[in-house]
């Protein structure tokens, strides 16, 4: 099967590999842009999933990236070239577009199997997060950044990060703070880590063993089955001594609070008071710096946009309320400063 969507240096930014009948790779291949997702790339992956769907063999799609990141997001410098321009219809088709996929990526019955070995962050992360396996490495970086440029977490992360244990969702999202592999392992943002020098061989197995398989159809065993071949080839590490994770105690007492400004005095408390000058200390001097260089306004949205998911029961349900968040967004921001003003700063003169 052949992919006819190029980037400017004439390679196509999707490669589609039919391994066999029942098993297809799907490689993004934008490494000089980190793996930005372009409209066209997002198209493309919403045209390849839907026709999945109606594949009654396939019983796995494994998705992975040339270059040292799996995705960095979606193509930011063009959303604020758009805003920038005046040209919010070709702003909102982009996030349209991603949002349409994210939701096919959630509830498509094909398995996914996504190899997140680099960077994962935005678009990037729920295009793996809302798929059915998610294999960290000691190369994987995720966040949700968002909130620094002036924008909001979305994508249907108002699902997945008011999901996370306690209130450790509202601390990713409001800080953008970045998460490693075994991060992600311990959160559940991952469902396995395989070291990266076992992905080939994973993939060999994958490839194989489903392919082997008497099954001439999909079926529910699959998931087991590809599970099992997931387990044989994963481990178990811990986060590091100074990770986040291991405050989730501070985490929860600050960022359980109503408000942003709540969040930040409390914040700023625990700091005060601080006796050890360990992780406890970074934890905390990194938050409060993430909040106070983020945009007031993308903080508020977003902390009700996490709390607004945690009422709501599926990707679907949370995806609506933030797709017409982002509308709104830029309409309102599409001539202020806010997300084209911050996104131009962290992409004009870039190259």
């Amino acid at each position: 099967m052949a992919s006819f969507n190029l980037d400017h240096h004439g390679d196509p930014e999707i490669l589609v590999h039919k391994n066999n009948p029942v098993v297809t790779t799907l490689t993004l291949n934008r490494p000089r842009k980190l793996n930005a997702l372009s409209l066209p790339m997002l198209s493309r992956l919403s045209e390849l999933f839907l026709g999945y769907e109606h594949d009654a063999v396939l019983k796995l799609v494994i998705l992975k990236a040339n270059g040292k990141a799996f995705s960095s997001g979606g193509d930011v410098r063009l959303s604020a070239r758009h805003l920038y321009n005046g040209n919010l219809r070709a702003a909102l088709k982009a996030f349209e577009t991603a949002y349409t996929l994210m939701y096919l990526v959630a509830t498509k019955t094909t398995p996914q199997v996504s190899f997140l070995n680099g960077m994962a962050m935005g678009t990037g992360a729920g295009l793996s997060i809302h798929g059915s396996f998610r294999v960290a490495t000691e190369n994987t970086v995720f966040a949700m950044p968002e909130t620094a440029l002036g924008g909001l977490p979305d994508v249907g992360s108002s699902y997945f990060l008011s999901r996370l244990p306690g209130f450790f969702g509202e601390y990713l999202g409001l800080t953008g703070a970045r998460l490693d592999g075994p991060e992600m392992l311990a959160l559940g943002l991952a469902t396995h880590f395989v070291p990266s020098s076992k992905l080939a061989p994973l993939e060999e197995a994958l490839v194989r063993k489903l392919g082997a398989s008497s099954m001439n159809t999909r079926s529910s065993d699959d998931y087991a089955v590809i599970s099992a071949i997931l387990d044989g080839y994963s481990e178990q590490p811990a986060p590091k001594v100074k990770s986040a994770y291991h405050y989730m105690d501070v985490i929860d007492k600050c960022f359980s609070k109503s408000t942003v400004e709540e969040i930040l005095t409390s914040l700023e408390k625990e700091l005060a008071t601080l006796i050890d000058i360990s992780g406890h200390h970074e934890c905390l001097s990194f938050s409060i710096q993430s909040l106070k260089n983020a945009s007031p306004t993308s903080l508020k949205i977003a902390l009700r946009s996490i709390r607004g998911g945690r009422q709501l029961q599926g990707v679907g349900d949370c995806i609506v309320p933030e797709y017409r968040i982002i509308c709104h967004a830029c309409f309102a921001w599409g001539n202020q400063q806010g997300l084209h003003g911050g996104l131009q700063s962290h992409t004009v003169g870039q190259g």
